[in-house]
């Protein structure tokens, strides 16, 4: 959509350490991160920056039901937009740097996967490292945590205890990404 380019490059340029990218991903990226998680069960999914919510479509596409979907965005106007587009999907606008302040005491844990499409690059690697030991602490045992990527190299360099395999090269993204799935092993 044109809004959202536009909506997209206007927090770029107000925020550019928050937004990674110079458009929303494309729907190429979201089906490959989508791809990466089972959509059976009932285990909630925590989705981390969903933007737009392109991957918040994708994995309701999925099989994904909404009231399934936990989604935490930092910027005001994009968690309303994507609670404006997803009535039944609980957004919480919070850092998710800070996944256990931001969730509180209703933590949904364990999360069934945890998909995330925050800038990762922008962080300093102590950061990442804190943001994915954390998420492990949330999510159930073997459940993967998603990642998409600009890097060549995996955003995270897991612990000697997490396995990262590279799940999807989308060249047919601005710029082109890479999806990046951890387990803890």
């Amino acid at each position: 959509m044109i809004a959202d380019q536009i909506r997209f490059l206007g927090r770029l340029v107000a925020r550019p350490s928050q937004v990674g990218a110079v458009a929303p991903s494309s729907p190429g990226l979201a089906r490959a991160i989508a791809a990466q998680i089972d959509p059976s069960g009932n285990s909630p999914i925590l989705e981390l920056g969903p933007g737009t919510g392109v991957v918040t479509a994708a994995l309701i596409a999925r099989g994904i039901a909404p009231k399934r979907i936990v989604s935490i965005e930092y910027d005001p106007d994009f968690a309303k937009l994507v609670a404006q587009r997803f009535p039944a999907v609980r957004v919480v606008r919070g850092d998710a740097y800070d996944l256990k302040g931001t969730l509180g005491e209703d933590a949904f844990a364990p999360f069934g996967a945890i998909v995330s499409s925050l800038p990762l690059l922008n962080e300093a690697p102590e950061r990442r490292n804190k943001l994915i030991e954390t998420a492990f602490e949330l999510i159930a045992p073997g459940a993967p945590f998603v990642q998409f990527s600009y890097g060549v190299q995996s955003p995270i360099q897991p612990s000697p205890t997490v396995s990262v395999t590279r799940a999807a090269l989308v060249l047919f993204n601005l710029p082109p990404a890479r999806v990046w799935v951890y387990r803890r092993k």
